[in-house]
Formats: C-alpha cells, structure tokens, sequence
C-alpha cells in the first residue's frame, strides 16, 4: 500500500489539531454560558482558572513547532487539495499567524490591565468620574498599541486594521471609510426629516402594563421557536446582558425582563435568534474547522438585524404579533395595533445612549466611536482627551451637549476591556441585512404574507441557504456580494432608512 502524500498526511494532522481545538472552544463556550447564567457568584475565581486553562491549551496547539512544519508542508503542495480544502488551510494559517504574533508577556499584560481597568470602570461609570479609570485606560490603550503593532508586524496590515481583522476577517480602515462617509452624510440629512415627520403624528398608545415575567418568557419562547429555533438542543435562559453562546449544536441564548417595558425581552430573543440560527445552519460537513465557522461579527451582526430589525419590526410581522401580546397581557386591543406598535418600537430620538438607540442615529453613535478609537490606536489622540474629542464628536454628529461622562465616553464597556476594532462591525451589520432584506425581497415577493402570518421560514430558509452555509468561505464583502449580487452600498440601507421613515405611516 503506498503511503498518502505528505501533503495530505500534513493537512490532516491540521485538520484533527483544529478539530481539538474547536471541542476545546466549545467547552470554553458552555463554561462562559454557565458563567453568566446559573455560576454562584463564590465561584468566579475558580472560573476564571478554568477559562484561563483552557485558553492557554489551545495557545500551545496552535503555537507547536510541529504546527508551522505541517502549514508549511501541506502550503507546499496545495494543488493536491479541493478549493475548500484551500481555504481552509489558509484560515488555518491566518489563526496561527495571529496567536503566534504576540509575546506571552504581553498577553498576560494586557489581559491584567483590561482586567484592572473594567473593575475601574464599573465604579467610575456609576460616579460619571472618567478621571478616575483614565489612568488604568491609558495602560489598556499603550498595551492595545503594543498589540496593534505587533499584529501589524506579523500580518503585513496597518496596525488598526490588523485589530479590525480580529473581528471581522479582511476589513480594513480604508473600507470602513468608504462606506461610513456616504452613510454618515446620508443619515445626517434623514434625521431631521424622519424628526419632523414623527412629531407630525399622533403619540404611540403606550401598552398597558403590568407584563409578567412568566408570560414574557411564554411568548418569548414562541418567538424563538417562530423563528426556527429547536429547542430539543436549544436553551433560553435569563442573564443580565442577552447574549447567544454554546455550540450549533448546543444553543444558548438568553435575554431579561422587565415587567414594566415587555420590548426588550422581545426583541432580544429574535436578535439572538438571528445570531443562534447562523450558528445552528452553518456547514455541517465543515464542523469543527475553521472553514465552517461563521466569517466575523458584521456578518454575525447582519444575521441577528436581518431577524430582529428588518423583519421583526416589520409592519407585516408586527400585525402578526399584536394579538399574541394582546393575548398574553390583556388590556384594550387597540393598543396592540399595528401603527400604534411600529411607532412605539421605531421611534426616532436622539438620545446619549448607544444601546438604547433607534435604527436612524445608531450608526452616527458607532461612527463616533469609530472615529475617536483609530485616533487611539494611531496616537493622535491622548487618553486625557478623549472626554473633550467624544464630547465633539457627539455634537458635530447628532447636535447634543453631552450632561456627563456617564452618558458619554464612558459608558460602553469595550475600550476599557481592550476591544478596540469592534465596532464598526455592529453599524457594518446593520447595512448588510437591510441589502440582504432587499435582495431577498426580490426573489420572495411574497414575504410580507408570511410575516403577517408569523411564519419566518421563508426569510430563515434563504438566510441559509445564501449566508450561513458559505461558513467562511468568503471574506464579508464577498458573502455579501455572493448572497445579494452587488458589494455593499451604504445607499441601499440609507434608502432602507427613507423608506421606513419618511415614507406616510401604516393606517
């Protein structure tokens, strides 16, 4: 019998290494679900040695001497590999690349001062007092530079695209300004018309209260299994912050309720619904490799926008729902109705709040952040200026005296975590479901029916078939392209926005 060429020999020794990675990873997954949901608080230093353990095992798989030979070999000669099989090799090697890139002490550095600096920040945030993190911050920032660098080094990209990349594989900062100049005009001249338009109509019917936790998460549940998902290997679980977390195969998503306001429970399941069925569709024949993976957060966040905000705040999906939350909390139908409930959960405001924004100044709020933390990374902006610059920054785009720091620089978590290139992929999302709504639109003429009936498999069925089964096939302009015909135009979102915002409301 003659022995398998080298190449393939090399290639499969990667493709079992990856395959113990991922089942590493995926315990990692249920150990941080556990961790939010159901861990006795007494626990979380243990926890946190668990979580490191395991981090530092798949460091050491992916950073072994005899991982390079085998890259190099299986390189050598990848014409003997299927075109899949190439691509996989080279997400193999992009994800060695970049866990071999940085010097363990500046890992464990970084990972200590992000660990200081978010402990600070919980208190500075609930003081409104920046003074009182920006020392721990700067640390963050400089180790974030470091970081940046070193990347930049061992990628060949610019330092803030090498950590762009590390959420969303192939994006640069030039493309984010290619698509954030256009959308930031466009929005900025919407606004005001979309203002005047709701102040021309009647207030939204507020619904009657109380909602009891009890039903919420009846109806919850019904949603979630509207939208596809299967709970025979599926949770839904509560948490503080709603997330999607386990395995495709072992779905966890969680929300929270509020028995005054049933709104974010609601619409926080069908946006992790969106994040759980990517997961749940993505190619099987690829489990466990880094081609059937999911190809980044903007193409993750476009897949819980398409579900949540362009379907599910749809007029025709809303209609469908406003006897079922009539029917689980009682009070005069009319509340419930469909005009009523699209201005009360679209209404446009400009608030302080980035998670509390509505869909037409969300992106001002993430091009803000944008701007302000590429000036970090490229040193032209210090940390002891970054209230003043955010300040700006804020009235320039949205034309609002920022009160405190609390509803300022300091109120998101992920610059003081060390997350710096995440998130441009939230407002980068949110364009491509309104294209991928748009295309699909166009070959499902039809889908409002099926909204108004409740039924989300159309939607759900092409999302799959077009999206979720590429895995990372692709780069996320590429999976755009491929599942709408065209690369991403932020026209089509801002056209998106005219339509649902300016156009005369339902009766």
């Amino acid at each position: 019998m003659n022995a398998a060429p080298p190449t393939v020999s090399a290639y499969h020794r990667l493709r079992d290494r990856f395959r113990r990675i991922a089942l590493i990873e995926e315990t990692s997954s249920i150990l941080h679900w556990d961790t939010s949901v159901t861990m006795p608080r007494g626990s979380a230093e243990a926890r946190a040695e668990q979580m490191a353990a395991l981090a530092a095992v798949v460091h050491s798989l992916l950073a072994a001497p005899e991982v390079e030979d085998d890259l190099a070999a299986a390189e050598a000669s990848a014409h003997a590999l299927s075109d899949a099989d190439r691509r996989n090799l080279a997400l193999m090697r992009r994800r060695c690349v970049r866990a071999t890139a940085l010097p363990p002490a500046l890992v464990e550095a970084a990972a200590r001062a992000n660990s200081l600096c978010e402990a600070a920040w919980r208190g500075a945030r609930a003081a409104s007092d920046f003074a009182a993190v920006a020392p721990r911050l700067a640390e963050v920032v400089r180790l974030a530079r470091e970081t940046a660098a070193a990347l930049s080094t061992a990628t060949g990209l610019a330092p803030y695209d090498a950590l762009l990349d590390g959420f969303q594989p192939g994006l640069s900062d030039a493309r984010v300004a290619e698509l954030f100049g256009p959308l930031e005009r466009g929005v900025i001249a919407l606004l005001p018309q979309a203002e005047a338009r709701e102040a021309a109509l009647s207030p939204p019917m507020p619904l009657p209260g109380p909602f009891p936790a009890e039903a919420q998460r009846r109806l919850c549940r019904l949603l979630a299994e509207r939208a596809g998902l299967e709970f025979a290997t599926a949770r839904l679980d509560e948490s503080t912050h709603p997330f999607c977390g386990g395995t495709p195969t072992d779905t966890r998503i969680t929300t929270r309720y509020d028995e005054s306001d049933p709104a974010p429970a609601i619409l926080g399941v069908l946006h992790e619904c969106g994040h759980a069925l990517y997961e749940r569709n993505l190619p099987r024949d690829w489990a466990r490799q880094p081609l059937g993976e999911a190809a980044g957060m903007a193409a993750h966040e476009s897949q819980s926008l398409i579900v949540e905000m362009q379907a599910c705040r749809s007029d025709a999906f809303l209609s469908w729902l406003g006897p079922r939350l009539a029917e689980a909390f009682g009070g005069p139908p009319e509340a419930y109705a469909t005009a009523s409930l699209a201005r009360l959960w679209r209404r446009v405001r400009r608030g302080f709040i980035r998670v509390d924004a509505d869909e037409v100044t969300y992106p001002l709020h993430v091009i803000l952040r944008w701007q302000l933390e590429r000036a970090l990374i490229a040193g032209e902006l210090a940390v002891a200026d970054l209230p003043g610059a955010w300040n700006e920054g804020f009235r320039r785009l949205l034309d609002r005296e920022v009160p405190d720091d609390r509803r300022g620089v300091l109120q998101d978590i992920h610059w003081y975590d060390g997350q710096f290139g995440y998130f441009p992929s939230y407002t980068l999302g949110a364009m491509a479901a309104a294209q991928m709504m748009a295309a699909l639109r166009s070959v499902i003429p039809d889908l409002d029916d099926a909204l108004a009936a409740g039924d989300l498999s159309p939607l759900v069925a092409w999302l799959a078939a077009n999206v979720h089964a590429h895995g990372a096939r692709f780069g996320f302009d590429d999976l755009v392209a491929a599942a709408t015909g065209r690369p991403l135009d932020p026209e089509v979102f801002v056209a998106h926005l005219r339509a649902r915002y300016l156009a005369p409301p339902s009766p």
